[in-house]
């Protein structure tokens, strides 16, 4: 196969000048009278008054050497029967007609290989790097940049904040400084070196475009989230401040082509540097949990829950025994604030959480009913909370607009609450986003334990109300605009 070039285009501009006499005709005579020749003045730059890019060669030239190649080995079983051809798209037409006529095959296994980044976190060899890198892995070689390589040890992963600790038997590397991701502020340049594609040592850069920022994926990380060029290979490698201090590990991309599109996150580095001393003193990482699902409080909810602004975090379900039942939050609270810290975003919550020991005391500042109280709960022992979403539409005008029925004893029994079943759907139901299929479990905070009782409340609401509806396995509360 032709491999694809590298292909350098040169612009060369070429400027002619002429000079030539210029003659003036005299009113005394038609005779030409020569004019001094023109002047021929040098233009000298041109001063601005706008700011100067920065230049980060100085921190490349620093850091550079702390910045490592990782390559991972592993096999992969594959199926008995017909499998494809690894180098087509499993979507590609062609695939089925090599199933068909390939025969019959044994399973065995198909070697995998991957490549990624990392960087050095201590002379005596402890790397960072995205625990996506070396997930499933039965070998990684870490190359250096004096092209020494080293089989390193995986000392730990965490795939829920995708943290990985590797080690390798080497001493005295020149490691990164670490800075504080807390500090880092929208707009500030930062800068990413990584391998992407394999071509190692490449740096690329950009400026921070959001900080704490909630990926769909429900993932506990609030990641710092950038404009830097980053690309496959570049996952588990540094993005450094213009101090030229590590702030964050370039993780994850948002694309539609599997490339850069503007878009990159980086997991922050104060996050990273506790469960790299998790991993390190202990080879397991603890979290704490309060045992609820949560959702994003946007306008229509607030104006629901009688909030002065879209703020906090809105319980939409509490385990049973978890820390938060035995402290008393019901679906319906509003958490505002923990240990002080205000909550802006739902996501903020899960992150703070979960960097809390199992057994430390937690203060949540909670609305309910209309007013704040203060809840003091004990965090325990981490499991996967989960964080629901809802799509909200634009409402529409009129009532609910739902047709309901009650609960059967098996839906009785699976639920393990009282509400309706939602069997067909329309006007400002249908604009909120509920559906047939819904179980409602409760319209402002009031639990519902029949059809009749749904419709009082919903006629005696006012323009807005917040309906909490069962959906598969999670619970969320849905702001219906009644008008």
């Amino acid at each position: 196969m032709k491999a694809n070039g590298l292909k350098l285009t040169v612009v060369a501009a070429a400027a002619v000048a002429a000079l030539g006499g210029a003659y003036s005709l005299g009113h005394a005579n038609n005779t030409p009278t020569p004019t001094p020749p023109a002047q021929i003045v040098s233009a000298g730059p041109v001063s601005t008054p706008s700011a100067q890019l920065p230049d980060m060669s100085a921190i490349v030239a620093r850091n550079g050497a702390s910045v490592v190649n990782i390559s991972v080995s592993g096999t992969r079983k594959t199926a008995a029967g017909h499998p494809g051809v690894p180098q087509l798209d499993p979507d590609d037409p062609l695939q089925e007609f090599f199933r068909r006529y390939r025969g019959p095959q044994q399973q065995g296994e198909a070697p995998v290989r991957g490549l990624g980044s990392g960087f050095i976190v201590s002379a005596d060899g402890t790397i960072l790097t995205n625990a996506h890198v070396v997930d499933g892995a039965d070998e990684v070689i870490v190359k250096l940049t004096d092209k020494r390589e080293f089989k390193a040890k995986v000392l730990g992963a965490d795939r829920t904040t995708d943290v990985a600790v590797l080690k390798i038997d080497a001493k005295d590397l020149p490691a990164v400084k670490i800075g504080k991701a807390a500090d880092t502020r929208v707009g500030e340049w930062v800068l990413a070196i990584g391998s992407p594609f394999g071509f190692e040592s490449s740096a690329s850069a950009g400026i921070v475009s959001a900080n704490s920022r909630s990926l769909p994926d429900g993932s506990y990380v609030p990641f710092i989230q950038t404009d830097v060029a980053v690309n496959p290979g570049n996952s588990g490698g540094p993005l450094f401040n213009m101090a030229g201090e590590v702030i964050g590990i370039n993780s994850q991309i948002y694309s539609r082509s599997g490339g850069y599109q503007g878009l990159s996150f980086a997991i922050p580095i104060d996050l990273a540097m506790r469960i790299e001393h998790q991993l390190v003193t202990s080879g397991k990482v603890q979290r704490g949990r309060l045992g609820v699902a949560i959702q994003e409080v946007n306008q229509s909810l607030a104006d629901s829950f009688g909030l002065k602004k879209p703020a906090g975090a809105l319980v939409s379900s509490v385990e049973k025994e978890s820390p938060a039942a035995k402290a008393g939050l019901e679906p319906g609270d509003v958490i505002l604030a923990i240990n002080g810290k205000d909550i802006a975003a739902s996501g903020e919550l899960p992150a703070i959480v979960s960097g809390m020991a199992p057994g430390e005391s937690a203060k949540l500042q909670v609305w309910r009913n209309g007013n704040a109280r203060q809840i003091d709960v004990k965090v325990g022992q981490f499991s996967d909370e989960k964080v629901a979403s809802a799509d909200q539409p634009e409402a529409a005008k009129g009532r609910l607009g739902v047709v309901v029925r009650p609960l059967t004893p098996e839906e009785k029994r699976r639920t393990d609450a009282s509400g309706v079943v939602v069997q067909d759907v329309a006007g400002a139901a249908a604009k909120a986003g509920i559906k047939a299929g819904d179980i409602v479990l409760s319209v402002n905070g009031e639990r519902i334990t029949g059809t009749e009782q749904l419709r009082d409340l919903v006629t005696k609401a006012g323009k807005r109300i917040a309906v909490l509806v069962e959906r598969g396995e999670s619970r969320i509360f849905i702001p219906v605009d009644l008008g």
